[in-house]
């Protein structure tokens, strides 16, 4: 498509009608997760007594029976068939935050015809070598051999495209040395510590063994914006974010956009959105807009954690796919545009015990000994690794976002709300005797029933928050994998239970209620300063986090150093996560990729700026400056003024965007931090710019456009 100015984008935007609504139809779900091999299928394809040992191995933790895998193969392949699929690929989760596949057909030549054929080892290991993936320093070059392995407990699926299809089993990927090169293999490793470790602490209060679930709901948040201008900013189709852009004088100050009426457009590329995602059993509910105009935000059901990762990939991809369908471009970005709100991706987190939420503090909390143990549990968790948490949220796109006025701040704080809050303070200073019960809202109109209220309101300022019967990781950002924070939360909990358990199984029988209530006051007072309630977004917070000993990691560079702290690689090692390597290879990572982010940042904001803004600025000056000599030569006096000034500042302006050029060209040659600044510097005056050069002369989209004309 050719690249239309900004003024032929906009016309053009503006002739796209949205499609005539169809007839309507009955509602019909049959085709809900109608691309996914999952348990009604394989009952259905498989043996019975194959059937069997694999759904043992997903609901119930049983180890994978080899002996399967043919048969298994065998009814994928089967049903993949069906489905018109032609290639298979093992689909993984690799350390550059996205995920990664290599498609091998069925195909497999036999004389002078051919079969489709795929066998139990196709669908168990794959040696996908790729060497390029980032391991930091697990693997050299010329030994880079990478596997991936089957992960059974995520089901697989068809990827449709045109005429044909693939089918995609969800894989680890490791190094030969057996070391994780993806953030699937941690996830499913801490998922299986804290599982031992929450049966471990029911066994102190006598309950019988049964299976745990860690499940997550992760809310996301994205911009849309027309094709037509994605085409025409470099700097968005380069790094996701625009590196200038004056702020309209109307953004999203007036808050009219928030839950708004969906235009249509969107609501059309929604509807496309979910019906692809129910096909892929991805359990999409709710939709709506969100604050800063062109920002939307999906939100599906609960499911369990690895489950629901891999489902928090593919809602990316989806995104991303039928908004170029549509004429549209998905930006995850999480600080697309300065000056509004960027996005994020909320993680909440709870666990479960047989059928039972623990983290339902049920009507009585104070009554509720399980509930208040693990309660306490994550206090202690959150505050003694609150900077793990925080560097699982590193990046720099995060680094816009975190304590921008609209995501929770760098700062690591829990929120529990009132009801929770006194429980708390009662448990601390003796037994607790009473929970305040929320009792009903009266809106005061009599035709209007009352509501009933939630034990614990919402506090958006919080990282942490627990929302009613599970925690919400606010910090995630849009474009990244929930697998890093889960990873850290699963282990991090682990060992509070575990602390727990150390000191709950050494009590006497007769003794166990007096002794978890003095343990549970102990672990309290120990870490009660992480819980903050209040508004997070305050100057007066950051001096009081500061006073309470928090850590504020404002930045990338200040954050992933905890990774490698000997206690944390002590830690995670004793649980079985990360090794002391695998750790290093994180850090290292983050670290690369941190500065080669800011790196492509910075040569496009050059290039723009030399190519793009110089050009135009010199332009508009030139006829400033002529307007000027022609007004003098014609002997007029009115308006001289006026074209002075304006000639004056326009070559002002140009004097301070050559040198602010120069010194971006200099600045990177040197560190992240000497980029950043030069760039931040250079932005300054090109927004400048953009209001003083006339509108149909500026090359590059405006935000009033870009958010606005859609």
């Amino acid at each position: 498509m050719s690249n239309l100015n900004r003024i032929n984008a906009i016309n053009a935007i503006a002739s796209i009608h949205a499609p005539e609504p169809e007839t309507a139809q009955p509602v019909n779900l049959d085709f809900y997760a109608e691309d996914v091999f999952n348990t009604d299928v394989m009952r259905e394809y498989l043996p019975k007594a194959a059937a069997e040992k694999l759904l043992a191995t997903i609901n119930n933790g049983a180890p994978l029976d080899p002996a399967i895998a043919a048969d298994v193969a065998h009814a994928m392949k089967h049903w993949a068939l069906e489905r018109r699929a032609t290639h298979f690929t093992h689909w993984f989760q690799s350390l550059t935050g996205s995920t990664a596949e290599k498609h091998d057909a069925f195909l497999e030549p036999q004389g002078a015809r051919a079969i489709m054929a795929f066998s139990g080892k196709n669908l168990i290991v794959g040696e996908p070598d790729a060497s390029s993936f980032p391991s930091g320093g697990l693997r050299c070059t010329f030994e880079a051999r990478g596997y991936t392995a089957w992960d059974p407990t995520s089901p697989a699926f068809i990827k449709r495209h045109g005429n044909g299809a693939t089918l995609c089993i969800p894989t680890a990927f490791c190094s030969y040395t057996g070391e994780a090169l993806d953030t699937k293999t941690p996830l499913l490793r801490s998922m299986q510590a804290l599982s031992v470790s929450i049966k471990r602490m029911m066994k102190c209060f006598n309950r019988p063994e049964e299976k745990v679930s860690i499940t997550l709901g992760p809310e996301q948040e994205y911009f849309l914006i027309d094709k037509n201008f994605y085409l025409q900013r470099p700097d968005l189709v380069q790094t996701g974010r625009t590196v200038f852009g004056a702020p309209p004088p109307k953004h999203q100050q007036l808050e009219d956009h928030y839950f708004g009426s969906i235009r249509m457009r969107i609501l059309n590329f929604m509807n496309e959105v979910e019906k692809e995602l129910w096909k892929l059993g991805i359990p999409a509910k709710t939709r709506h807009n969100e604050v800063a105009p062109a920002q939307f935000e999906l939100a599906p059901m609960f499911e369990e954690l690895n489950l629901a990762v891999d489902h928090n990939m593919l809602v990316m991809e989806v995104l991303r796919q039928v908004a170029d369908r549509n004429g549209l471009v998905c930006l995850l970005h999480e600080k697309p545009f300065a000056g509004i709100n960027g996005s994020g991706k909320h993680n909440n987190w709870a666990v479960a015990y047989g059928n039972h939420n623990l983290l339902n503090p049920g009507n009585d909390p104070h009554q509720n000994a399980i509930f208040l143990t693990l309660l306490t549990a994550i206090i202690a968790a959150v505050d003694t690794h609150g900077d793990l948490l925080r560097a699982t949220v590193t990046g720099a796109g995060n680094d816009h976002r975190l304590g921008a006025n609209e995501a929770p701040p760098a700062i690591i704080s829990m929120y529990l709300g009132d009801q929770l809050s006194d429980v708390i303070d009662q448990l601390e200073n003796g037994a607790p005797t009473s929970s305040r019960q929320p009792g009903a809202m009266r809106i005061g109109v009599d035709t209007l029933p009352p509501l009933p209220r939630d034990a614990t309101d919402r506090n958006r300022t919080s990282p942490f928050a627990f929302t009613g019967n599970k925690f919400e990781f606010r910090a995630p950002g849009s474009s990244q994998s929930c697998a890093a924070p889960n990873t850290v939360l699963n282990t991090i909990v682990a060992e509070a239970v575990d602390n727990l358990c150390d000191e709950l199984e050494k009590l006497p029988a007769a003794d166990f209620n007096t002794g978890l209530q003095k343990l549970l006051q102990k672990t309290i007072r120990a870490h009660k300063r992480i819980i903050f309630n209040g508004d997070g977004y305050t100057d007066a917070w950051k001096q009081e986090a500061a006073r309470r000993g928090l850590p504020n990691a404002a930045t990338t560079m200040e954050a992933i150093r905890c990774l490698t702290a000997p206690a944390n690689v002590a830690m995670f090692e004793k649980y079985g996560v990360f090794n002391a390597r695998e750790l290093e290879s994180r850090y290292e990572i983050f670290l690369e990729e941190y500065h080669r982010k800011i790196k492509i940042e910075g040569e496009i904001a050059l290039e723009m700026a030399a190519s793009m803004i110089l050009p135009v600025a010199a332009a508009e000056y030139g006829r400033a400056a002529r307007s000027l000599s022609a007004a003098k030569e014609a002997g007029l006096t009115a308006g001289i003024e006026g074209l002075t000034r304006t000639a004056q500042e326009l070559g002002d302006s140009l004097d301070e965007l050559n040198g602010k050029i120069a010194a971006l060209k200099k600045a990177l040659g040197g560190c992240h931090e000497e980029i950043i600044a030069a760039m931040t510097d250079l932005r300054t005056t090109v927004d400048r710019l953009e209001r003083q050069v006339a509108d149909e002369c500026w090359p590059l989209p405006k935000y009033r456009e870009m958010l606005f004309v859609y």
